[in-house]
């Protein structure tokens, strides 16, 4: 991520109001993918990132250059690395413990009730559907048969939380000259 700012232009600010103006780097310039280009299908294809996948190793792997890991969050709205990205499992599992104090009780605290409005399953043999749910009060929950309701736990929620993080999009190479072309004329 730091080879992000290597473009921005920099300007002389007195910080300490000294008169001893120091050289910095201009973060208060944006900028972004248009939101029409974001949802064009030609321009992006999907990744699922894996437990070992880093930005920086996508980046490698998919631009030939590690350096543009900055990329991947820009077309991913990822603004905090650290907490938009997801987790390994030891890493997860460490922020719950922090979070809950255990695993075990992050799997005993029920963390929201779910009404199942359409279940997983696949159509024509080939096209997964996925579960639907919504959230519902305790009240609710209470009223509605077990088949189409679910507690969810501490635990479940922080998993699914994480697991939705692993669904990206990565900017297709066709466009990436065309993409750092402009992000330089615009930080200029």
């Amino acid at each position: 991520m730091p080879h992000f700012f290597k473009h921005f232009p920099t300007v002389s600010y007195d910080v300490k109001k000294n008169n001893k103006p120091v050289i910095l780097t201009n973060i208060m310039l944006r900028f972004k993918i248009a939101e029409v280009l974001k949802n064009r299908t030609a321009v992006y294809y999907e990744y699922t990132v894996k437990e070992s996948d880093t930005p920086t190793s996508i980046a490698d792997k998919y631009y030939g250059d590690a350096t543009l890991d900055w990329i991947i969050f820009l077309a991913n709205d990822i603004v905090d690395p650290l907490y938009d990205w997801p987790l390994d499992q030891n890493s997860l599992n460490t922020f719950i413990i922090n979070k809950y104090g255990s695993v075990a009780a992050a799997q005993a605290q029920v963390h929201h009730y779910e009404k199942i409005i359409r279940t997983a399953s696949t159509y024509r043999s080939d096209t997964p559907v996925k579960e639907k749910s919504i959230h519902v009060d305790e009240t609710t929950y209470l009223t509605l048969d077990a088949s189409v309701r679910r507690e969810v736990t501490n635990y479940e929620y922080e998993i699914e939380l994480n697991d939705s993080k692993r669904e990206i999009k990565l900017l297709d190479e066709r466009y990436l000259a065309t993409l750092l072309s402009e992000f330089r004329a615009v930080l200029r």
